[in-house]
Parts: structure tokens; C-alpha cells; sequence
């Protein structure tokens, strides 16, 4: 039987800037660490307005942790270090693995959810960059936002939806 839990907290996002002018909505971190570890953040971009994300994120380091990008609409191209370049689209995954250290940047074109986890410090080689497309990820719509399925199975890549 499954127990329902009760919802401890509403938390309102904050609107923030990062990277060269990027303006974004944070739905947690810093100071809300403590109530969602192992998280560390979570970003949602969302703007009809270009200049709201145009200048994107120029190159920049990070280290000891791992982002997971998931591209609500749009796209976002990306580059690294390591030489991996590519555009993430519409429904797609990025996760990357930051352990020893890499330097990156992301140019957002439209409406994505960043989450940032933390690495242990035993686990933080070798660094990777994993890219997942779309039909990998199935997808189902709640009040018109596209939602990962909590279903969803490796090996099941079939879609929940018309995300």
C-alpha cells in the first residue's frame, strides 16, 4: 500500500540573473540546500522576450558537480572543453558530469529546466557529457507543461503522450 506524504513547503521562485544578462526563475538553491539535498539548484527559463536570454552563458568552469538540462521548447546549443559541441531541442536531455573540472557554454533559445547535483568527491572522474534525444524520455502534458514521465523505464521508450 502506498502512504501518502503531505507537502511540507511551497516555495514561490525567485527571479534571478545569471551567466551574461540571462534572466531566469530559481525554484530553489543556496539557502534551500538543506531541504533538498542532494540537489543544489533548480533553474527554469522561460521568456517570449529574447533579450531575456540571448547572451546566454559564455564559457565557464564547473567542477565536482553534475547539470541535467531538459529542453521544455527551443533550443540550447552547447559546447565544451573537451571539444563536444551540439543543439539540444524540444524534449531532449542533456546530463552532464562535471567531476574534475570542465569549462562549457550554453546559449539557450527557449524554455528549458536546469537541475544541479553535486558529486561525491571519490566520484568525480572522469568528467562525461551524455546527450539524450527526445524519444528517450517519455512525456506526458499537465495544464499545457510537459512533464518526464515518473513511469518511465529504459526500456520502455515509448512516449506516455503528446508532450
Amino acid at each position: 500500500m502506498t502512504e501518502n506524504r503531505r507537502i511540507r513547503r511551497i516555495l514561490r521562485s525567485q527571479p534571478t540573473v545569471e551567466g551574461a544578462g540571462v534572466r531566469l526563475k530559481r525554484v530553489f538553491g543556496f539557502n534551500h540546500v538543506p531541504l533538498f539535498d542532494p540537489f543544489l539548484l533548480l533553474d527554469d527559463f522561460r521568456s517570449d522576450n529574447p533579450e531575456d536570454f540571448v547572451k546566454g552563458f559564455p564559457w565557464h568552469p564547473h567542477r565536482g558537480i553534475e547539470t541535467i538540462t531538459y529542453v521544455v521548447g527551443g533550443d540550447v546549443e552547447h559546447g565544451d572543453s573537451m571539444g563536444n559541441r551540439g543543439i539540444i531541442s524540444t524534449g531532449d536531455v542533456q546530463w552532464m558530469t562535471a567531476g574534475s573540472g570542465i569549462i562549457h557554454e550554453e546559449m539557450p533559445k527557449g524554455v528549458l529546466s536546469q537541475l544541479i547535483v553535486p558529486i561525491k568527491s571519490q566520484d568525480r572522474f572522469p568528467v562525461k557529457r551524455v546527450g539524450l534525444p527526445a524519444v528517450s524520455f517519455p512525456a506526458f502534458v499537465l495544464r499545457n507543461h510537459p512533464l518526464i514521465s515518473p513511469q518511465y523505464s529504459p526500456r520502455d521508450n515509448n512516449r506516455c503522450g503528446d508532450g
